[in-house]
């Protein structure tokens, strides 16, 4: 009998059918802003648009539109990372408004942000040993990691 193919991969092959997986991917840059540029310029900096594969950026202040033009390479190579190939040739910035920020994670929330310590992190990994299937091993982690994180936190919140 065939195994099933995950929901993940039938979209990705249709994406890539219809030739439309590459302007998708790089709108992932969107979400992961704060990631890919880090905090501090996150919070002066909004990513608008995408066109030609120029990236068009607002910009809170003039000030941080000069800074930004002597990082615009450095922005680009993180940005190409991220998106695992040069989807973005250029860079453009912008005076804008920049939306507030998200505000910083509550107290219920902090316990995802808190690392584990080695020892749990080799336990859940000898755990996961036998699991052959990369996706079911990979998913498996993340909630056993999940729990680990949220169970420490209540440890700690008594």
């Amino acid at each position: 009998m065939k195994k099933p193919q995950s929901i993940r991969s039938i979209l990705e092959k249709t994406l890539k059918a219809l030739e439309i997986d590459v302007p998708l991917k790089t709108y992932s840059i969107f979400g992961a802003w704060r990631e890919i540029v880090g905090e501090s310029l996150a919070l002066h900096t909004q990513p608008r648009s995408i066109r030609n594969q120029i990236l068009f950026i607002d910009v809170s202040h003039s000030t941080w539109m000069q800074q930004l033009q002597f990082l615009k390479p450095t922005l680009l190579g993180k940005i190409n990372a991220f998106l695992g190939e040069p989807h973005i040739q250029d860079i453009r910035f912008k005076l804008g408004k920049i939306s507030p920020t998200t505000p910083t994670p509550s107290r219920t929330e902090v316990w995802r942000v808190k690392d584990l310590d080695e020892g749990t992190l080799n336990r859940i990994e000898s755990l996961l040993q036998k699991i052959e299937d990369g996706e079911v091993r990979k998913g498996l982690r993340d909630v056993l990691i999940k729990g680990a994180k949220l169970e420490r936190y209540r440890e700690k919140s008594k």
